[in-house]
């Protein structure tokens, strides 16, 4: 196995992101080791051409022993407040010296890399990980800070160039080793159903602060104001549930948006199918964190609906103003309303928008693309050997020995 993929909960059905990266790398040849610190608690049901190494389980399993020499070149304090984290890597080590494995790429600046910067530290073992948003953004209270993950790793992906130089702006250590790498989505045959009347808005994500949703909720009251005949289908829970129920009563829109819940993605597919425009509100929190590159753009995207965002983080890198959708500056309900107005009005230009939009994501986010980029910064930043069966699809992942002899 030429690497190992380490995630903190593997596969996740509100990370399908990762377990589509994934199994894109096993398609290219790459043929990464899966480990997954706990088990899933929502895993989705997909059959996957790989076995997931699971490790053991962090509340029952015994106290591991420290020798000295670990002792030595492992700070006591941090062991001791990172202990979770350091027992991974512990247990982890030996099993990938079992396989020859000399490279970690982990998902997320959080659980999974913090394990990884273990690794690095007690078994030489080398890693680069993967930020996607708020773990990037927003430090989390752990003892392996943010500065800590990215000076140590070898080389780090992010999902934008509007993260890629945050990172290098706020971690100069790392300065040249962050890379730009699109989180890749499958690219489905095209399905469109009948469009629902009156025209649909879809809204998917988390009912959490950075989604504003109820910025999206005042829009439509706006829309409702100016006499329009729409509806609005929000999928997703959380925190906020019940502020937005409330909200949607107080504005008088309960004959209009209809709350879902948390639903499978093929419930979230068939809503697009069938709707006229997708609207993401986001915005940035009061912690500073945002979304980044929100995969959900991407699912409406691929199904060929027009988009209405925010300038916010890389959104700007997903949706090209006046092409695929329209954009506002965040909490602008009323900018919000005009934007969704542009779409609800006009059926024919929003099915011209949706059909660029389509063939943009198949350009710039496929998971084949992602998984390629991925794999040559894995060799030529890393020094990941790749099989053969990859190197024939991508002679690029060849890379000679005297240069994996000066990789960091």
């Amino acid at each position: 196995m030429s690497f190992a993929y380490l995630f903190e909960r593997f596969p996740s059905a509100v990370q399908t992101f990762c377990y589509r990266e994934a199994i894109a790398m096993h398609a290219v040849g790459m043929e990464p080791f899966v480990v997954s610190i706990r088990r899933p608690h929502d895993a989705p049901n997909l059959a996957l051409p790989f076995d997931v190494h699971y490790l053991s389980n962090e509340e029952t399993r015994p106290r591991v022993k420290v020798s000295f020499s670990v002792r030595m070149r492992t700070p006591s304090a941090l062991r001791h407040r990172d202990r979770l984290r350091f027992e991974d890597a512990m247990e982890l080590g030996p099993i990938l010296k079992a396989r020859g494995i000399q490279h970690v790429h982990a998902h997320f600046g959080g659980i999974a890399a913090r394990a990884a910067w273990w690794l690095r530290r007690i078994h030489c073992i080398r890693y680069s990980y993967t930020g996607h948003a708020n773990d990037i953004f927003c430090e989390s209270g752990a003892a392996i800070t943010n500065a800590m993950l990215a000076e140590d790793a070898t080389f780090i992906a992010t999902e934008t160039d509007y993260a890629r130089e945050w990172m290098e702006r706020t971690h100069p250590a790392a300065r040249g080793r962050v890379f730009r790498v699109f989180n890749g989505i499958e690219i489905a045959p095209q399905v469109r159903g009948v469009e629902l009347r009156p025209p649909r808005i879809v809204s998917v994500g988390r009912l959490v602060e950075k989604k504003g949703f109820p910025d999206l909720l005042r829009a439509c009251a706006l829309l409702r104001g100016r006499g329009l005949e729409f509806g609005c289908d929000i999928v997703g829970g959380g925190p906020l549930d019940g502020t937005l129920r409330a909200m949607i009563g107080e504005l008088g829109l309960g004959d209009c948006v209809v709350m879902h819940g948390p639903q499978p993605q093929s419930f979230v597919r068939e809503l697009l199918a069938k709707a006229r425009v997708f609207a993401l509100a986001a915005q940035r929190d009061g912690d500073g964190g945002s979304d980044n590159l929100p995969t959900v753009i991407m699912e409406a995207m691929v199904a060929s609906v027009p988009v209405v965002s925010t300038k916010v983080a890389g959104i700007p890198e997903m949706v090209d103003e006046g092409e695929t959708g329209r954009l506002v500056a965040e909490h602008d309900p009323a900018a919000l309303a005009e934007a969704l107005a542009f779409f609800l009005t006009d059926g024919d230009l929003a099915a011209r928008f949706g059909a660029k939009g389509r063939v943009r994501a198949a350009e710039k986010f496929s998971s084949a693309n992602s998984a390629t980029m991925l794999a040559q910064l894995l060799t030529s930043r890393a020094g990941v050997r790749a099989p053969a069966t990859a190197i024939a699809r991508d002679p690029k992942l060849q890379i000679p020995f005297w240069r994996r002899c000066f990789l960091r």
